[in-house]
């Protein structure tokens, strides 16, 4: 699936395709929704009418990734209740091993995330895998999400990169779809982001089922 020899730089995303999704699954369609029922006084069914919907609005915007925002706009602290949760983050099968190979095999890993710095911070803390890249690339200190094609030029301010011989692994099909309009050359997707959760429709990308796939 990929010729390594053509690989120098290796970017990958943090939220379903290193970690397993169903942290942030089960955080933002069970934990918030029950908190926020019981800040306000509603029943569950209720909280989720009412946020569902907001979460929807800004899907795939710096809104949607930023801890402050939904803090300030639910009167809750995020951050506190990602933590209440945190039992929940774990590392996908295979993911450490893999970061060791490429790194022994010379390749440039960087993680590229939406996440916000608070997430970003809980996460690394809960996984220690900070130690495997070389760089750590939050999209809110650039001031776009990954999904806006022009992230990646942005994103060559702060870490060089070929596109030729650059590989992205995101689960997301419209981070994947930006990173294609940019003209990055190797891009797979995930199945499984959610452990728990059905295969995943990647529709016209490669896709791996664990990084063991994909090993240098």
């Amino acid at each position: 699936m990929i010729n390594w020899n053509n690989i120098s730089s290796v970017f990958l995303d943090m939220d379903g395709t290193l970690l397993d999704l169903h942290f942030d699954n089960h955080f933002w369609r069970e934990h918030v929704p029950m908190r926020y029922a019981q800040y306000k006084g509603l029943d569950i069914d209720a909280a989720r009418d009412h946020l569902f919907p907001l979460f929807q609005s800004v899907e795939g915007t710096m809104e949607w990734y930023c801890v402050d925002y939904w803090s300030q706009q639910l009167g809750l602290d995020i951050a506190e209740l990602k933590r209440e949760v945190d039992h929940l983050i774990s590392v996908h099968p295979h993911v450490t091993d893999f970061l060791s190979a490429a790194r022994k095999s010379g390749k440039r890993l960087v993680l590229v995330t939406n996440a916000h710095s608070k997430s970003l911070d809980l996460k690394m803390q809960s996984t220690q895998l900070a130690g495997y890249f070389d760089a750590i690339i939050c999209a809110h200190d650039i001031g776009l999400p990954k999904e806006e094609p022009t992230f990646w030029d942005k994103l060559q301010m702060t870490e060089a990169f070929d596109k030729s011989n650059t590989l992205l692994v995101d689960d997301s099909l419209p981070v994947l779809r930006s990173a294609k309009q940019y003209g990055i050359a190797h891009l797979l997707a995930v199945y499984k982001p959610d452990t728990q959760a059905p295969i995943k429709d990647v529709e016209e990308f490669n896709a791996i089922n664990h990084f063991k796939d994909i090993m240098p």
